[in-house]
């Protein structure tokens, strides 16, 4: 009888049972992807790709229909996450940034495709070398199913196991270099102290405003203290009075004892010698001022009322533009009483708020404060948005069943079979029931640990099977091309950006500081961005990245396809 090895007994388990494989290299992808050298991570997607690559050496066979479930998955997960923003950024205020992520997003298809040509490269190492150089790993989904589509069956696998070696020998500095090249060498190219630009964003914005603009307590830690009044000015003065004295402080009452009965604070309640006031504001603003009020009390009842914090999203479509400060200001009776913003989330980036912040629809806003006056602010504003584990998959298989479908269709255009395929159709799906969520918040709803693992997992479990796939082949490719191809990474990963500095700069006219960050957004590059705000020492550069995020997300994925019909015709 033959005795196996270990190493034997390994290949014959994974060949046999391949779905193991696909979770051992989702594991191991996390694993090592995860961990930092210094600042510097090969990120998950690049180490289960070549931990796919590595197990893939036992030639291990998997069915393709398991990579094409997977990526529909991804696509949806990205156009539902980015869909508020992209169609937020159609209308007049964010076309300006749509059109500047459009022309750089054009100058990485053109980059790859030049390279491409001038290497002598066929559509399998363009498309790899796109994905790889733009951080857009998308591309090899939607590149495979274009090869699968328009390149003759004896063809396409020689194109396929060129992909994932373009991909992670070019990934690298595609990731690191571009946040180097955007934090140290962008303020160069535009001849700028970012530092500075952004401190003047800021100051336009209203940073380091007097107290009376009301929006910047958020940036300080907000207590209830109770005190009991001793002042003659305050007494016979209605609580309304007495807050409108504190109104650029933004000092609250919440709760009264009077005669030893404890009532929530209503606009006329009548406050008099030794009552006892529970008072909601920032920290600094009471303390300055709790010489006029009296001694501070220790009246754990009348500081026993409900208090949340809760994210609500900004749905009310006359909100849409709006800055903090208009909002605050809005004559709406008591909506903004006892309630303090903490932060504002725009496609999960936390965004600068200063007065002069515009809010777009969809954007989340931490709210806290009194619990009837926080509920009063959020059904202004548009929907709590509570924790819940429950996913709508009715909607979410429907959506992407329906958008495979409608981009499956091919319309031949000259002897040229267009479609959207199923890959782009999914995503479509993703824009349309994202937007639809963002104005109805009872639709389609995905909670956020759901979308990540829709996303990440959805991504993940594709390029381990491509790194499966591909395995055999790998090795040789990587040898045969490596060093040029690294320099051609190089190249098409700073061109676009060299071509987005300057068209934003003298076409169009962007501000330095937000321009930077914009070309992080259209080349979906968030490690740059964290790069750019930590030179910066601001977030301001995130102003430019939601909407240029979400275009780059749609047409870099779909230069996918397209990359892969120039290569071929």
């Amino acid at each position: 009888m033959k005795e196996y090895t270990q190493m034997e007994i390994l290949k014959n388990l994974l060949q046999k049972y391949p779905e193991i494989a696909v979770f051992l290299t989702l594991a191991l992808g996390f694993l090592i992807g995860k961990r930092k050298f210094g600042k510097f991570s090969l990120g998950v997607v690049t180490c289960t790709l070549l931990a796919g690559v590595l197990i893939g050496q036992f030639d291990i066979k998997i069915s393709p229909n398991v990579k094409s479930i997977f990526f529909l998955m991804f696509l949806f997960a990205v156009g539902y996450g980015v869909g508020p923003q992209f169609f937020q950024g159609l209308k007049s205020g964010g076309l300006q940034q749509v059109v500047f992520a459009a022309v750089l997003c054009v100058g990485c298809l053109l980059s790859a495709f030049l390279m491409a040509k001038l290497l002598g490269y066929n559509a399998g190492m363009a498309a790899g070398l796109l994905s790889g150089a733009c951080t857009i790993s998308a591309v090899l989904g939607v590149a495979t199913e274009a090869i699968q589509s328009s390149v003759p069956t004896d063809q396409q696998k020689a194109l396929l196991d060129a992909m994932p070696v373009a991909y992670a020998v070019t990934y690298m500095f595609g990731t690191a270099g571009a946040a180097w090249f955007l934090a140290k060498m962008g303020p160069k190219i535009l001849r700028v102290n970012l530092a500075e630009e952004c401190k003047k964003v800021e100051q336009d914005l209203g940073a380091g405003a007097t107290k009376d603009e009301g929006i910047a307590s958020a940036y300080f830690p907000v207590v209830a203290r109770a005190y009991r009044l001793t002042n003659p000015e305050f007494s016979h003065k209605t609580v309304r009075e007495f807050e409108t004295e504190f109104a650029g402080q933004r000092i609250f009452v919440e709760r009264v004892r009077e005669n030893g009965h404890v009532v929530d604070a209503e606009p006329e309640t009548m406050l008099e010698m030794n009552t006892v006031v529970a008072l909601a504001g920032r920290r600094d603003a009471i303390l300055e001022n709790e010489n006029r009020f009296g001694a501070e009390v220790d009246d754990r009842e009348v500081l026993s009322f409900e208090a949340e914090v809760v994210d609500v999203v900004v749905t009310r479509k006359e909100l849409g533009g709006k800055t903090l400060k208009e909002i605050s200001d809005m004559e709406l009776g008591q909506m903004g009483h006892g309630v303090f913003l903490r932060k504002v989330l725009r496609t999960g980036r936390e965004m600068p708020f200063y007065p002069g912040l515009p809010i777009q629809r969809g954007d989340v806003l931490t709210i806290g404060g009194a619990k009837r006056d926080v509920e009063q602010a959020a059904k202004f504003l548009g929907y709590v948005d509570r924790p819940t584990e429950a996913t709508d998959m009715v909607i979410m298989g429907f959506a992407i069943a329906i958008g495979a479908a409608i981009g499956a269709i091919t319309i031949p255009l000259g002897g040229i079979p267009l479609s959207l395929s199923t890959s782009g159709g999914a995503l479509v799906a993703g824009l349309i029931c994202g937007w639809l969520r963002s104005v109805n918040r009872t639709f389609g709803r995905i909670p956020a640990p759901a979308l990540w693992v829709f996303h990440n997992v959805g991504l993940n479990a594709f390029i381990a099977v491509v790194g499966l796939s591909a395995g055999p082949g790998f090795i040789n490719g990587l040898k045969a091309n490596g060093l040029t191809l690294l320099l051609a990474g190089v190249v098409v990963t700073c061109l676009p950006f060299v071509i987005g500095l300057l068209a934003g700069k003298y076409i169009f006219r962007m501000n330095p500081a937000i321009l930077i960050g914009a070309c992080a957004g259209a080349r979906t590059t968030t490690a740059a961005l964290g790069a750019i705000e930590e030179e910066a020492k601001s977030k301001v550069p995130a102003m430019g990245y939601t909407v240029t995020y979400a275009v780059g997300n749609i047409l870099l994925t779909t230069w996918g396809l397209v990359i892969v019909l120039m290569m071929t015709r």
